[in-house]
């Protein structure tokens, strides 16, 4: 049995995480993992506007009642004044807390321009750390080229407005082919039903063999219990599918990826930052190579 969560030393830890520098390498990714079990990640993505909080929510909720812990990391977009997170996922998720296996944290997308957060990898190591079963992620609001999520999740929600036939165009050549599930949310609206038509026939045209996963289309509403249920079971499903054809290896490799781009991208950057305006006088590639010289891996 695991002992009661920490929330106060976890909350500590994932500020302390967040704010460690760009460039550097937190200390949390060094760490000993002590046996610590890897929790099931799934990821919430979609334009802004689409109910991603509220559905996450609601889809944390109900996971959180069948048993295991159960963690939100919420990604809000960078205050332009603070740098903080504006909070606005917390406060849409608000009346969720008093759940003890249900923790909720807002993280600034900071420096980050995928959608997601810098350390974010650390971060969802410190999550399994703290023994949580899963972990729903949600990214800032996203378009055709931000899809770095799909290495960071085990299962991918792609959640879409039901009026939203434009962001569609937009998202074909980039996150309409990665994700697991589509969830026409606000599934009340009358424009739902022709919306999950169009995503269908979207679907219907990906290459996939009859080994592949076939991505369902759902229609979800936070103010339809049923809904949610069948989400979560759709996501059930997915994990089932991952297990039996063993693509988790796969997904440990895109993570490894992820963290080495992500963590060499602020160091690249952190040093351009510092340079005086008569570096960015000189010829490209001697530019690279004095980043490369103070860097030490050239």
């Amino acid at each position: 049995m695991k002992p009661p969560l920490d929330r106060r030393r976890l909350g500590r830890a994932l500020t302390e995480l967040a704010n460690t520098g760009t460039a550097e390498l937190p200390a949390a990714a060094e760490a000993p993992r002590s046996g610590a079990s890897v929790a099931r990640r799934i990821g919430l993505t979609g334009a802004p506007g689409a109910g991603k909080s509220t559905l996450a929510g609601r889809l944390a909720l109900h996971r959180a009642k069948r048993g295991g812990r159960i963690g939100v990391l919420a990604i809000d977009p960078t205050s332009p004044k603070s740098g903080g997170a504006i909070l606005g996922d917390r406060i849409r998720m608000d009346d969720l807390e008093g759940s003890e296996d249900l923790f909720i944290r807002s993280l600034s997308s900071r420096t980050a321009t995928d959608g997601l957060t810098d350390h974010l990898p650390e971060l969802l190591d410190l999550m399994d750390r703290y023994g949580f079963d899963e972990v729903l992620l949600e990214t800032v609001g996203v378009g055709q080229a931000e899809h770095a999520v799909r290495a960071q999740v085990d299962s991918l929600v792609l959640v879409l407005p039901p009026d939203g036939g434009d962001a569609i165009q937009a998202m074909k050549a980039g996150i309409m082919e990665i994700a697991d599930i589509y969830a026409i949310n606000k599934s009340d609206m009358p424009q739902a039903a022709k919306m999950a038509s169009e995503v269908k026939r979207i679907v219907s045209l990906a290459d996939r063999s009859v080994e592949d996963w076939q991505p369902p289309v759902l229609m979800t509403s936070a103010q339809d219990p049923e809904s949610i249920v069948g989400l979560s079971h759709q996501l059930d499903r997915h994990f089932e599918w991952l297990q039996e054809h063993g693509q988790h290896d796969a997904r440990r490799i895109l993570r490894s990826r992820y963290r080495l781009r992500r963590w060499l991208e602020r160091r690249i950057g952190a040093v351009i930052d510092r340079q005086p305006e008569v570096f960015f006088d000189k010829a490209v590639e001697q530019q690279a190579m004095e980043v490369l010289r103070t860097l030490d891996l050239s």
